[in-house]
């Protein structure tokens, strides 16, 4: 089973900041949001693989996964460019119908929706490549620590319907699940959260 995991609430998250590459600590939400979300890892996990960034890496160190974490650079969150930590309230109208209607609309100094979708593409089928390793191991799960837009992308490619992820909403600390049904993958869960405190007025980031 191939076990993705948003991270926890970081400080840009909790601003309403629209958050791709730049690095941006956990808050203490955030926190409590993986320690309520570990058990949700139910099977012992025999690989773990995180973003670069360090609201990923913190979060893998956080669930306690019982290995170590490799970064992956392909799990990286989606470059906004120009638009990089800019409120989301601020961003133009025609900016955000460009972004649903063209996914090889780049914004400048970004990258493009069919460039994430590329090397997560990559990177799943390298995951279930084979019976008995990777992600279709008998023996446990492979965990990935990323963000809201490659695991969207990653849905998208078990489903096969890339302009599907508009239409998907990932809390931080959320988990999802794919797994193999014989000759193609299976989504298994999406968005699964475990309770954690509340904390009204604070904005959930849709993209970040």
């Amino acid at each position: 089973m191939l076990i993705l995991v948003r991270h926890g609430e970081s400080v840009a998250n909790a601003q309403g900041l629209l958050l791709g590459r730049t690095d941006a600590e956990l808050t203490e939400f955030g926190r409590s949001q993986i320690a309520a979300a570990r058990p949700l890892l139910r099977d012992p996990v025999v690989e773990a693989r995180t973003s670069p960034l360090r609201r990923a890496c913190d979060t893998a160190e956080l669930l306690g996964l019982g290995v170590p974490a490799t970064v992956d650079e392909r799990w990286i969150e989606v470059d906004y460019g120009e638009f990089e930590c800019q409120p989301l309230g601020d961003i133009p109208a025609d900016v955000w119908r460009k972004w649903q209607r063209d996914r090889d609309f780049r914004p400048v100094d970004g990258e493009t929706l069919a460039e994430v979708d590329a090397r997560i593409a990559g990177a799943c089928e390298e995951l279930f490549a084979k019976d008995g390793s990777g992600a279709r191991r008998a023996d446990g799960d492979v965990v990935i620590v990323s963000h809201v837009t490659p695991i969207k992308a990653a849905v998208a490619w078990a489903l096969g319907t890339p302009d599907l992820y508009w239409r998907l909403y990932l809390r931080t600390a959320s988990v999802t699940r794919i797994s193999w049904n014989r000759d193609a993958p299976i989504l298994h869960g999406f968005n699964e959260v475990a309770l954690a405190p509340e904390r009204s007025g604070t904005p959930q980031s849709r993209r970040a």
